[in-house]
Parts: C-alpha cells; sequence; structure tokens
C-alpha cells in the first residue's frame, strides 16, 4: 500500500507541474481585462440651447463638461464635483453670461496649472487663428485670456484632441489629436498668443484592436472623439450607435509609426437603455477612475440624458 501511495503522490506532483506550467504558457489571457458597466455621477443641463456634450476634462476634485448648440456659436462649462456629483453652470467673467461664442465646436478640453493658476486649453476644431482657446477659471468663473493657430507643414490645421504630455519652467508639450493621427506641438509656458508648429507623431491602428478578445467588424464606421491621457497611455474613445469602446494605446513615449491598442484591457458600453445612441465624447483620468461624458439619446431628438460617469472597477493608479 506504501509503494502504491507513494507513486500515487508523484502522479499528482506531475499533474501540478504540468498544469502550472501550462499556465505560466498563457499569462496574456489570464490578464486580460475587460470593463463594461459605468456609474453615473451627474446630469448635463441644456443651458443657453446648448444640448450637445463635447469636449471634458477631470482635474483632482471636479470635471469640467463643455456643450454647445447647433451652430457651434454657443458654449457652456459645467463643473462637477465628483465626490457627490453636484454640478454648476460657470459663469463667463468677460461679460457676465453663462456662455462663450468663441469655442467652436470644443471639441477637447486640458487642464493646466501655472504660476499658481488655472487654466483649461480648448480644441475649437476650427483652422486659423482660433484652433485653440486659452481660458483661466477661478472658481465656477471663466475668462478668455489667449487664442493660438495650430499649423502642420506651413498651413493651418484644426484639431480634434488636445492633451498635455508634459511642462517645464519655459514651455508646455502638448499631445494633438486629429482623426486618427497624433501630433506634437509645444507653446511658451506662459504665452497667451502665437503659433504652435506640429510635427506628426504616431498614427493610430483602430481595425486590428481587440475588445473584451475580438475585433469589431464595422470599427471603420465608429466616429472617434477627443482623448484621455495619463503615464505615457492614451485612451481613446470611438462610438458608432448606441455602442462606445474605448481602445488603450502605451508607451507612446517609445513608439514610432503606426501602433497598436493594447489587447489585454478594453472598454464597451454596450447600451438598451439609450438604444439611439450612447456617445463617449471626452476621456479623463483622476484619482484612480477612468472617467468620462457622455451624449445618451433614448430617440431621436432626446436631449435629456447627457451625463458625467466612471467606467466600474477600473483602477487607473
Amino acid at each position: 500500500m506504501a509503494i502504491r501511495r507513494n507513486g500515487m503522490m508523484k502522479g499528482m506532483t506531475l499533474l501540478i507541474a504540468v498544469l502550472l506550467c501550462t499556465a505560466m504558457l498563457f499569462p496574456l489571457t489570464a490578464s486580460a481585462a475587460y470593463y463594461n458597466t459605468y456609474s453615473s455621477v451627474a446630469k448635463l443641463n441644456n443651458a443657453n440651447g446648448c444640448y450637445a456634450a463635447q469636449g471634458f476634462a477631470a482635474g483632482s476634485t471636479y470635471t469640467y463638461s463643455i456643450k454647445v448648440n447647433s451652430s457651434n456659436t454657443k458654449a457652456v462649462i459645467y463643473r462637477t464635483r465628483m465626490s457627490d456629483g453636484s454640478t454648476t453652470l460657470m459663469k463667463n467673467g468677460d461679460n457676465g453670461t453663462t456662455h462663450a461664442t468663441y469655442l467652436g465646436h470644443a471639441n477637447d478640453v486640458v487642464l493646466s496649472y501655472i504660476d499658481g493658476k488655472y487654466y483649461m486649453f480648448v480644441v475649437t476644431m476650427k483652422a486659423g487663428s482660433m484652433s485653440l482657446v486659452k481660458l483661466k477659471y477661478v472658481g465656477t468663473t471663466f475668462y478668455k485670456v489667449g487664442q493660438y493657430t495650430i499649423k502642420y507643414n506651413g498651413a493651418n490645421k484644426s484639431m480634434s484632441g488636445v492633451k498635455i504630455t508634459s511642462k517645464d519652467a519655459n514651455k508646455i508639450n502638448f499631445m494633438f489629436k486629429s482623426g486618427l493621427t497624433l501630433y506634437k506641438g509645444t507653446l511658451p509656458l506662459t504665452a497667451n498668443s502665437g503659433t504652435i508648429p506640429l510635427t506628426k507623431s504616431l498614427s493610430l491602428n483602430v481595425k486590428d484592436a481587440k475588445v473584451n478578445g475580438s475585433t469589431i467588424s464595422n470599427i471603420t464606421s465608429y466616429v472617434s472623439q477627443g482623448f484621455g491621457y495619463s503615464k505615457d497611455t492614451i485612451y481613446v474613445p470611438l462610438t458608432y450607435k448606441n455602442v462606445s469602446v474605448v481602445l488603450v494605446y502605451r508607451n507612446l513615449s517609445k513608439a514610432s509609426g503606426t501602433i497598436k491598442a493594447d489587447g489585454n484591457l478594453s472598454f464597451r458600453i454596450t447600451s438598451a437603455a439609450y438604444a439611439d445612441l450612447f456617445e463617449i465624447e471626452g476621456i479623463g483620468i483622476a484619482n484612480g477612475k477612468l472617467w468620462f461624458s457622455t451624449n445618451r439619446r433614448t430617440k431621436p431628438g432626446d436631449t435629456a440624458h447627457d451625463g458625467v460617469h466612471y467606467f466600474n472597477g477600473y483602477n487607473a493608479s
């Protein structure tokens, strides 16, 4: 019996070793992370006829959401406290109203702290002298303090996304996005006007991107919006009708040419509640969470459900 028992123990030991080795051969499958639920923090209203959510950014305490009207002639900014969802319509300190007329489509926004003051940089999706606008904000009041021309190969160019990758005592280094192409541009730290010449940085491969382990057959039909940036990684939202996905691209500073999304980290919201549209407009990373703003419609013409949210379970720290 002792001999038989020893033989059985050896067999079990060998089996365990084989299983462990097999598991080690598939680390990517084991570590894949997929997030497809979210929590809503605040509703965004339609002040001054501005019903379309556009640019979005997350600070340490508040998120900032921009909404525009149908003709892109008015824009409003909402400040939302992350901890409790309380939302305030910000005031235009230049004229006492609660809207701006110079932000265009306001497709993306990035926050910056410069010399003890808080600023927003907004891409307007206009080409020319108003392609990037600088706002100073104090509490819930904003002021227009700067505007810039963005150029690529000597020609004026509009951008759909903007983030700050770094800054020092002399300059701010921006990452811009147009479609699925990333660009680099630099601005003197305290400049309130001027030209930002761009250099092409990277192209994003979307068609081969995997979401929850599979590619999306019609992903070229998805619409690209602004993007999020944190720790050399970008989060790129794409929307088709009531489906929004977020693709993740890592190690940008070491990359070149066309880069592929991380196949082991993906996000998707498919919304039956908002069957006409679930559109992630902007992404922000703050306090370990992946925050986003939405345009949400239950049916055509519905403008009552735009909001601020975060993905459940994901820790971005």
